[in-house]
């Protein structure tokens, strides 16, 4: 860094500001290779182009030299000679350092090895690095480098770089699909009086001019149900929650999440919608719905499997557990491998036994639906069957990808839900749900029946790209702090 500074210090000496306020770029890297595909070996005029980027690699032969310039789309050769740009600039150019930005105006044509260059007529700089590149085959392999580095890591690594280009296009593909399927994009509130929609610990502030906690959202259900009921029909919106819980490699506590709702529709209808999206979405990103993960290769073509939790575990493990009585299925579990403390309610014991026996095994796409009442307080009762809700999870690559449900929308019902969810609080839980009175005060103006869908938008991006952490598809992910030493 000290060499690099020197250097700065000369090149103003020069008369050149290293940091100058604009540069007017014609083409890409990128257009450069399809525009001029067939150029020749001789520059001339009608080739001219101006390029900017950062220069990743040098070398110099005297009064002239190679380097190869990468912006945004690629990377492009460029070669400066003295005798072309004259004696002041090719004596700055000398001064420039790998990781220096720079704007190139010149001639394409071909090298005698066929490669693709821009002939300088000049060199301007554009940004001068302080700081060398990290090593690309020593220094980018440090994950927690990366993640903390993101700049450095998206510098030196095209995949990544891709990879969150896929992420975008994916979020696109799906705002298309919603939107041309008659689904309104809104927002709602992140700093929440009340946080609801799912059971999670929130992040707790404080609000100074109103004088009155506050909790960052933990799910935007209840406010896009609240819309439904004031006549919004299919609501969607890209939410980012924060759940102030455990990290590991598919858990983040900042993470994004997309919610739909649409009126007069119930959980069947939930799942071909989801199932529909998503084949659109990989088709649109990648070209194809036949994808692989982890090495598995999975097909998003519908329709999906579908499988009650019931019948899952009793297909996984053969067990029914209608047949087994409380204290055999807390035996079930315990055989499982499962924790427990305290008593524990029969659905949250199905739930446990699905979690431990099934969800390791689901890698091609699979809706698992009906699920225990206790562990679902908002979805409405399952017709015809006590004890379960209308609700589904949908697995991809051993992965809970979303949630859906006929979505409760019985004022009376829903009122009970709250209080005895909100009783887990008296009993030490730390995700107890709070009792939200300005949304049963929506539902009693009346809500129609609504089927409603959620799932997470980096949990989708991991699958598309093929990365295994939650991290690799979040650009600046959570992490401790450094230390000083």
């Amino acid at each position: 860094m000290d060499q690099r500074r020197e250097k700065l210090e000369e090149i103003r000496q020069l008369g050149v500001d290293p940091y100058p306020y604009r540069y007017s770029p014609t083409h890409t890297t990128e257009e450069i290779r399809e525009q001029f595909a067939e150029v020749g070996d001789q520059p001339d005029e009608t080739n001219t182009v101006r390029i900017a980027g950062r220069i990743m690699t040098r070398r110099d032969h005297g009064r002239s030299g190679f380097a190869h310039l990468q912006d945004g789309s690629g990377r492009l050769q460029i070669y400066v000679r003295q005798n072309t740009v004259g004696t002041e600039a090719y004596e700055v150019y000398r001064k420039l350092d790998v990781g220096d930005v720079i704007g190139v105006d010149g001639s394409v044509f071909r090298t005698r090895t066929g490669e693709l260059t821009v002939l300088a007529n000049a060199v301007e700089l554009l940004a001068k690095s302080l700081r060398s590149p990290p090593e690309k085959w020593h220094g980018l392999q440090n994950k927690e480098t990366r993640y903390r580095q993101r700049y450095a890591d998206l510098m030196m690594n095209p995949d990544v770089r891709q990879v969150f280009i896929n992420r975008t296009r994916m979020i696109q593909a799906v705002r298309e699909y919603l939107n041309q399927d008659g689904f309104i994009e809104v927002e709602t509130p992140i700093l929440q009086p009340i946080y609801g929609g799912a059971t999670a610990r929130p992040f707790t502030t404080h609000h100074n001019a109103l004088d009155m906690p506050l909790y960052l959202r933990i799910a935007n259900e209840l406010y896009l149900k609240r819309l439904i009921v004031g006549g919004f029909d299919r609501v969607y919106e890209f939410s980012r929650d924060f759940r102030n819980e455990g990290i590991d490699h598919d858990h983040s506590p900042e993470f994004t999440m997309i919610e739909l709702y649409q009126a007069y529709a119930d959980y069947e209808d939930m799942m071909c919608l989801t199932e529909n999206l998503l084949a659109h979405t990989a088709q649109t990103v990648l070209g194809t719905t036949q994808i692989t993960y982890k090495g598995d290769s999975i097909s998003l073509d519908p329709p999906w499997r579908r499988l009650t939790m019931i019948e899952s575990i009793q297909e996984e493990a053969g067990i029914d557990v209608s047949a087994l009585s409380d204290e055999a299925l807390r035996n079930a579990a315990v055989d499982a491998g499962v924790e427990l403390e305290g008593a524990v309610p029969r659905g949250k014991l199905i739930a446990e036994l699905f979690e431990a026996h099934v969800e390791p095994n689901l890698v091609q796409p699979t809706f698992i639906y009906d699920y225990p009442i206790e562990i679902s307080p908002f979805a409405k009762k399952k017709r015809g069957s006590e004890g379960f809700v209308e609700r589904f999870e949908f697995f991809i690559a051993r992965m809970e990808m979303g949630n859906a449900f006929s979505e409760l929308n019985d004022p009376i019902d829903q009122r009970e839900r709250f209080i005895e969810g909100a009783k887990q609080e008296d009993d030490g839980g730390e995700d107890a749900l709070m009792i939200d009175e300005d949304y049963l005060r929506a539902l009693e103006y009346g809500m129609p029946p609504t089927g409603g869908l959620g799932f997470g938008i980096d949990r989708l991006a991991m699958l598309l790209t093929d990365q295994t952490s939650i991290r690799d598809v979040i650009l600046f992910p959570q992490m401790r702090p450094e230390r000083s030493d």
